[in-house]
């Protein structure tokens, strides 16, 4: 039997701790298959997925391609189609499906950490680049009562906010700048949960998107990036509860898995294989 190929493709790439999380599942599995890190510039996308339909079981997509991705798939499922943004590709004879599972990350990730649960509760995403479009879709589609949207750019949280109300119009989506202090801290105290989305905190020099002293006492923190933050180690510090992106990646990374192979994916498997990677 011929050996499946999976792949993880962005710009950058090299970075990814997929390979290490996925290729410790598939052995796990005993599957006769290879995950890969394939660098696909922004003008070589198209190339690429002409190639993939031919030589890929599935692949995962990273930045910048989430969205860019779309125009070349040949179908995508409703809650990728609402969010404009795809991270898992399935390949079926040639034919390539898009959906993604950034949201259930999320929320798997949430619910371990937290026990923490959508319906009837209250967000508020800190940023909306990259996958804030995604997860709140996500949300909303699992029935959040109420979306907070803060970004350094007013006019991408005012546009996700009135789409959000547009297409759930019982849902509570508003926005602000994140230079606004004062509906930060009542968007805050408003909400049960904080999912703090800006690149903020990749680098060790890197200020924090907000004052962490509006963190309230009364919220869940989740920080999707990997590494500590200054708003992560606050909250630590203060009593709140905090979780970081690792679990996250973790949860979009085995219902990946489960899409393409159709079997249950080895989560504790894949959890050491990643916390390791990111020695934590």
């Amino acid at each position: 039997m011929q050996k499946k190929l999976y792949a993880v493709i962005g710009c950058p790439v090299s970075h990814s701790l997929s390979p290490v999380m996925q290729n410790a599942a598939l052995r796990a599995l005993g599957l006769s298959a290879e995950y890969i890190a394939v660098l696909v510039q922004r003008g070589e996308l198209g190339a690429f997925v002409r190639e993939a339909g031919k030589k890929l079981a599935g692949f995962n997509i990273t930045v910048p391609h989430k969205n860019a991705i779309l125009p070349f798939l040949d179908e995508i499922s409703h809650d990728a189609a609402l969010a404009g943004s795809v991270n898992t590709v399935t390949v079926t004879d040639g034919r390539l499906f898009g959906t993604s599972t950034d949201g259930y990350g999320l929320e798997a990730a949430l619910r371990e950490s937290f026990s923490y649960e959508i319906p009837g509760s209250s967000v508020t995403f800190i940023g909306c680049g990259g996958v804030v479009k995604a997860l709140a879709f996500h949300f909303a589609l699992h029935g959040i009562r109420k979306i907070r949207l803060l970004n350094r750019t007013p006019e991408t949280a005012f546009a996700l906010a009135e789409s959000l109300c547009r297409e759930f119009p019982a849902l509570d989506a508003v926005a602000a700048p994140l230079a606004d202090e004062k509906r930060i801290e009542a968007f805050l105290n408003d909400s049960r949960l904080a999912v703090q989305c800006t690149s903020l905190g990749l680098k060790k020099d890197d200020p924090s998107p907000i004052r962490p002293e509006l963190l309230p006492r009364g919220i869940f923190f989740y920080d999707t990036i990997y590494k500590r933050t200054k708003l992560y180690d606050y909250a630590e510090k203060h009593g709140i509860p905090a979780a970081s992106g690792l679990t996250m990646l973790l949860h979009q990374g085995a219902k990946s898995l489960s899409l393409w192979t159709g079997k249950e994916a080895p989560v504790e498997v894949m959890r050491k294989a990643l916390f390791e990677a990111a020695e934590i």
